[in-house]
């Protein structure tokens, strides 16, 4: 997904909706609201245009606060038509203003927050800047069936993960290319590679991953976008917008015409909380820490503190938070392998940072990324689980036969195979030929995490065409992705204290648990889930990055 900001300056609805009944009578579908398989290369942005729809993006007065709630006597009198899932814009405004109002305070209450980045310490300091974080004021609908279908995907894809890390040449093989023109990467392979001179064996390893789809409305495919290794971010927020959806629906399903039950339980932050408790306990270390690795600054910091407070309140295991370069200010590696890092034991190490060359900055911190790693510490990730995240890997596991070099069981082969896309390495000339002349087809990914890094639309076909003329090996740095057109629906987004209408796609995460000593499998589990949602003419989805809101699930 890739650069474009949400745009909802000046918007106002034009459009004057009787205040007679709650919900009006709703119009029939149009069908030109879904992306065509081919469009042209205008088509995407077309027919996820909100130019027709106009709404105040003002942060809402205490006057919008009215007393809507219909109970008792009430409900006798109005009785509104029901709703379908995808007609938000079809709620009447005063009901729209009053539930954003309630959502806000509910948001506020319950602790779903971030850092405004236009405090200078927000991202530093806890509780300085607060701003809610963004989120989407009604679930979205997803086909139960392909739900399911992601929920059971995930104990498969845990198990994949850990079957590749294992696989050390085939890692380092796969990713030589790429090693070759990409520095971050190399200096990754570096130390994996001195992980396997010395024949360092993870006897505990442990994964927190998320699987990201998309459900393709052309063929109706549910779709891996990408698998995530390291840095599985928004169980907390992903379980609180949850949580705050039931009660919206709880609260006024009757006037929407909902169902509360609809949307799916996510016990995302307990059970990787749980998780990184069993972890710990593995270790067998009682007096041992868990160390949370993260940036400097970090606006999504209540996002991690809510695992820290489940751990520390449900599990009574202390956490400490460390940047990469305080681990290289304070850490050494004992006689018997023990991280310690200002006198404190290490048992589990959970990397938040890392994912990104930013994180980086100097030779200290890859100094502590090596010393972690020749550690006894539990990893989440250890290199090689990091390295498996990468798309190159991904890619790699794509081929004809590649899967069947890591798992037996041939149902579960087919069902992975039946979720990817199309997934190819530059070296292959037909589909360069095809991604120049229809790139908005495609998708080029380069190895990175954190959003804002892929290239889409006319910029594949310059981007292609660049390498081709100097000739050089750095189209070893990307892979092309088969570009995925979702279904379009209607959406209420807040962001920054305003409530936006507009068209939007979504994209589901599925959180899975994987945790194993030596031949024992202690946990693989799917996890919770993110949902995670964007206007249709933003190509990126990232909610820390600032494309996207959190969202939840309502099952059809």
């Amino acid at each position: 997904m890739a650069a474009s900001a949400f745009g909802f300056g000046g918007i106002r609805f034009s459009k004057t909706i009787p205040l007679s009944k709650y919900i009006p009578p709703l119009q029939p579908h149009h069908n030109n609201t879904f992306f065509s398989f081919f469009p042209s290369s205008s088509s995407s942005s077309s027919s996820s245009s909100s130019s027709s729809i106009n709404f105040s993006t003002k942060p809402l007065p205490m006057s919008h606060h009215k007393h809507l709630t219909i109970n008792g006597d009430e409900q006798n009198i109005i009785k509104p038509s029901p709703l379908f899932v995808d007609d938000y814009h079809n709620i009447d405004q005063q009901l729209l203003d009053n539930i954003a109002y309630d959502a806000l305070v509910w948001a506020s209450l319950h602790g779903l927050l971030m850092g405004d980045k236009s405090y200078q310490k927000s991202g530093m300091v806890p509780g300085v800047g607060l701003m809610h974080a963004p989120f989407s004021l009604f679930p979205t609908s997803f086909p139960e069936s392909k739900w399911k279908q992601a929920c059971d995907l995930a104990p498969i894809f845990n198990e994949l993960v850990d079957r590749v890390s294992l696989d050390g040449k085939f890692l380092q093989e796969s990713l030589s290319r790429t090693k070759q023109v990409d520095e971050f990467t190399s200096r990754l392979l570096d130390i994996h590679s001195k992980m396997l001179q010395l024949n360092k064996k993870e006897e505990i390893r442990f994964g927190l991953h998320r699987s990201d789809y998309m459900l393709d409305e052309q063929t109706k495919s549910l779709l891996q976008i990408e698998l995530n290794t390291i840095s599985s971010s928004f169980a907390g927020f992903s379980t609180l917008v949850t949580q705050l959806h039931r009660y919206i629906l709880t609260c006024h399903g009757k006037l929407l015409g909902l169902d509360s039950e609809k949307v799916p339980a996510n016990n995302a932050v307990s059970q990787n909380a749980e998780a990184l408790a069993k972890a710990w306990s593995e270790y067998n270390n009682p007096r041992a820490v868990i160390m949370t690795v993260v940036q400097a600054e970090e606006r999504n910091m209540y996002d991690q503190h809510f695992l820290s407070a489940v751990l520390r309140d449900k599990h009574g295991i202390t956490i400490v938070r460390k940047t990469m370069a305080e681990v290289d200010q304070e850490g050494e590696i004992l006689p018997d392998g023990t991280l310690s890092v200002n006198g404190q034991a290490v048992a589990v190490i959970y990397f938040r940072a890392g994912y990104t060359p930013v994180d980086y900055p100097s030779e200290s911190e890859w100094r502590a990324r090596l010393l972690m790693e020749q550690s006894s510490a539990v990893k989440c990730p250890s290199i090689s689980y990091h390295l498996v995240g990468t798309k190159k890997i991904q890619q790699e596991l794509a081929k004809p036969g590649v899967l069947e070099r890591f798992l037996e069981n041939k149902d579960d082969i087919a069902k992975m195979r039946e979720c990817f896309a199309g997934l190819w390495s530059l070296d292959d000339s037909d589909i360069v030929k095809k991604a120049i002349e229809r790139p908005e087809l495609f998708v080029m990914k380069p190895q990175r995490e954190g959003g804002g890094n892929n290239i889409y639309g006319d910029a594949v076909r310059d981007t292609l065409i660049k390498l081709q003329k100097t000739g050089s090996q750095e189209d070893a740095a990307y892979i092309l992705m088969q570009r995925i057109f979702p279904n379009i629906s209607a959406a209420v987004l807040m962001r920054n204290g305003g409530c936006h209408k507009d068209h939007a796609i979504s994209e589901l995460g599925i959180f899975g648990t994987y945790l194993r000593n030596k031949d024992r499998v202690v946990m693989n589990n799917q996890s919770g889930y993110l949902m995670r949602t964007k206007i249709s003419s933003s190509d990126e989805g990232g909610v820390a990055a600032g494309f996207a809101v959190i969202d939840s699930v309502y099952l059809t």
